[in-house]
């Protein structure tokens, strides 16, 4: 194992550490950070809606208070201002954070970048998920052209003294906006020339689409549910490097998903982030809810694992670990590294099974990555199917903690004796 982790620290981490510190990850990722709570939000609300579909009862009930079903529009108005708006928010915080990134003007970048993807025709179709891979392309670019063209001093428009620095700012940027945009104008008037009339709908079909397909598939699930705590083990958040890659297929596949069982057919897509959530990253990554629940069966004589895990179980519940990834420590942790990778790996597969089976609904809603485990099965499935699913999962990452949690004890109890 100690050769193992020498070749790994010496060969692996670099790339994976350069990787995690990419600039345009990180924009991407600091993006999809902002608009978190608008995304829950509105699976919230599609929720809200189609919880009639699943307990007739409940729609029963709401239209005998609201003379019908006029209250479905409320989740019907708030998905408009989330969901259906949130390949806007990503062209412009993308492009933001890039441009903060390079020390220049975020939010002129930000503007730019949302003018730019506007001309090319999201005012059509592009608006929601189904654009949100040009929406990356768009601001991706834009702040790279940008950014780029703002620090030219021959685009820069010199006003005379006692002008408002805003009034300055934003005659220094009119030149490098106005190329900017007609560069997207001018590829919009290209790939109209060629016929298409949708250009969002034509690269959804033929780019964002597929690769969702292929991102939903149990190999791609099972890489996620090895990487993440791979990387950890190694000390770096595999959770955050990984996550552009998630987000970027999260929404359109929560999306699709609502849509097809509001339509009454089967969900497209399985892995998305409420069922790696929900079903894999119970306590956090490592499914370690598990090993606070063993440490506390089979571990309670190890003093330096109950000190540790008596301050990691409240933040546990609420699936966050670090105090288990550095205080017991499980980073670079020889003994913990089998369960911590494979635990993630059985549960994912679990859980993939049971849904492609029919056996658990898809997750179709987001809840906040802190639900407890078992309920956070529940809300996004919206079934009780899904927090037994969650509880079986659980079982099986204390089963698989149990023994090395008995090992590591009974080195701690030898350590202590020979001392």
């Amino acid at each position: 194992m100690d050769k193992f982790i020498n070749f790994m620290e010496k060969h692996f981490i670099p790339h994976a550490s350069k990787i995690g510190n990419q600039r345009h990850l990180i924009a991407i990722r600091d993006a999809f950070t902002v608009t978190m709570p608008l995304m829950i939000l509105g699976a919230l609300a599609v929720m809200l809606n189609n919880l009639s579909l699943s307990i007739p009862a409940f729609g029963k009930f709401m239209n005998g208070i609201f003379g019908g079903d006029s209250w479905t529009g409320f989740g019907g108005a708030v998905w408009n201002g989330t969901f259906g708006v949130l390949s806007v928010f990503i062209a412009f915080l993308v492009a933001y954070n890039l441009a903060h990134h390079y020390g220049k003007d975020p939010v002129g970048a930000g503007v730019v970048s949302v003018a730019s993807f506007f001309t090319l025709g999201a005012a059509t179709s592009g608006m929601n998920s189904t654009g949100l891979f040009v929406a990356l392309i768009v601001g991706i670019i834009v702040a790279e052209v940008f950014t780029r063209l703002v620090g030219n001093e021959k685009l820069v428009i010199k006003m005379p003294d006692g002008v408002p620095p805003a009034v300055a700012r934003s005659f220094a940027s009119l030149f490098p906006a106005m190329i900017t945009v007609s560069i997207f104008g001018l590829i919009a008037a290209i790939i109209a020339g060629f016929g298409v009339k949708d250009m969002f709908a034509e690269f959804y079909a033929l780019v964002q689409e597929p690769f969702m397909g292929l991102a939903n598939s149990y190999g791609s699930a099972l890489l996620i549910a090895f990487i993440t705590p791979f990387l950890w083990f190694f000390g770096l958040h595999g959770a955050n490097m990984i996550d552009p890659f998630m987000q970027a297929i999260n929404a359109p596949a929560i999306e699709a998903n609502a849509n097809a069982l509001a339509a009454g057919k089967a969900a497209p897509y399985i892995v998305n982030k409420p069922f790696v959530d929900s079903f894999v990253n119970m306590g956090g990554t490592g499914v370690t809810i598990g090993l606070i629940i063993a440490i506390y069966l089979v571990g309670r004589k190890n003093k330096p694992f109950m000190v540790v895990n008596n301050l990691a179980a409240a933040p546990g519940i609420f699936n966050i670990n670090e105090p288990l990834m550095f205080g017991l420590p499980l980073v670079l942790n020889p003994i913990m590294f089998i369960p911590f990778i494979l635990t993630p790996m059985i549960c994912i597969s679990t859980a993939y099974f049971a849904t492609s089976f029919g056996w658990v609904p898809a997750a179709t809603v987001m809840p906040p990555w802190v639900t407890p485990p078992i309920i956070g099965g529940f809300l996004a499935t919206q079934s009780f199917s899904g927090a037994i699913l969650a509880a079986v999962n659980l079982v099986i990452s204390i089963v698989m903690y149990v023994p090395f949690v008995s090992l590591a004890t009974r080195q701690e109890l030898k350590k202590v004796s020979e001392a």
